[in-house]
C-alpha cells in the first residue's frame, strides 16, 4: 500500500491522521527534521499504527521534504 503523507515536524504531539480513502494523511512529529530523526519517528509511528515491523515501512520519495510517499507492506 502506498500513502502520501504531509509531515509536520517539531509539533507538540506525535500523531497520525489518515483520510477515509486510506491513501493520504498527515503526520505530526515531535522530532526535528535533523539527521533523519523525523523520518525515524515517522517510520515508528506508521509501524505502530499498522501493527507491523519497522522493516515493512519504506519512504519511497520525499525523504528530505514534508510531502512523502511511503510504502507499507501489511500482511493480510
Amino acid at each position: 500500500m502506498l500513502l502520501q503523507l504531509r509531515v509536520k515536524p517539531r509539533s507538540s504531539r506525535s500523531a497520525l491522521e489518515i483520510d477515509a480513502s486510506g491513501v493520504a494523511g498527515t503526520a505530526w512529529l515531535k522530532s526535528p527534521p535533523v539527521d533523519g530523526k523525523a523520518n525515524e519517528e515517522l517510520v515508528a509511528l506508521l509501524a505502530e499504527h499498522f501493527d507491523c515491523p519497522r522493516s515493512a515501512i519504506a519512504i519511497k520519495s520525499g525523504a528530505g521534504a514534508r510531502l512523502k510517499l511511503v510504502s507499507v507492506q501489511v500482511e493480510s
